[in-house]
Order: C-alpha cells, then structure tokens, then sequence
C-alpha cells in the first residue's frame, strides 16, 4: 500500500493478524460497522479491519470491520489531529512571553 510508506504499523501486527482479521470480517458479517449520518449501518462490504482505539491493542474488542472509504476517512482524520497535535507542541516551544523589544 503505498500510504504505509513509512510507517512500521505491518511491522507491530501480531504473527497471526490474517486469522484475527478473518474472525472480525466474519463476526460483523462482512459489512461496514460505520454509521452513516443517519444513524443507521453502512451498507457496503467491510475490506478492512480498524483498530477503534489508536495503539497496538489487537483485541477483538478493539477491532471492527470497515469498508475502505470510512477507514480512509477516520484514519486521515486520526493522521490530520496527531499533526495538528504536533504543531501545536512546537508552537508552545516558542510561544513568547514577553514583548518583543523592538515593540516596546
């Protein structure tokens, strides 16, 4: 894939991850577990397997399926709030206390 380009997230899945992603694929019946603006169930097939809270928790409690366009929507959502988060923290480093001297 190329937007796993520099990234080690293939690397950290367990050894057995096709079998686990095998298990949530079947146990949402291969649908889209994403609500639509509606409230109700996407009705597309499910591709992928998301992790619902960021880390290395494989459990099956912290799995879901989702078909490609709601795990590409939430993970650029996930990816543009960590850079914001980023850039945030630099700002802080060099937020000033003072006035500048040449404004005094």
């Amino acid at each position: 894939m190329p937007n796993w380009e520099g990234s080690d997230r293939r690397s950290r899945l367990p050894a057995d991850w096709p079998k686990i992603r095998l298990r949530v694929l079947r146990r949402d019946g291969g649908q889209c577990t994403a609500l639509t603006e509606a409230g109700e169930r996407c009705a597309s097939l499910a591709s992928d397997v998301d992790h619902i809270r960021p880390g290395d928790d494989h459990s099956l409690a912290n799995l879901r399926s989702l078909c490609s366009w709601h795990h590409r929507k939430k993970s650029s959502r996930e990816g543009a709030e960590a850079a914001n988060a980023r850039r945030r923290a630099i700002q802080k480093r060099f937020k000033r206390t003072e006035a500048h001297p040449g404004l005094l």
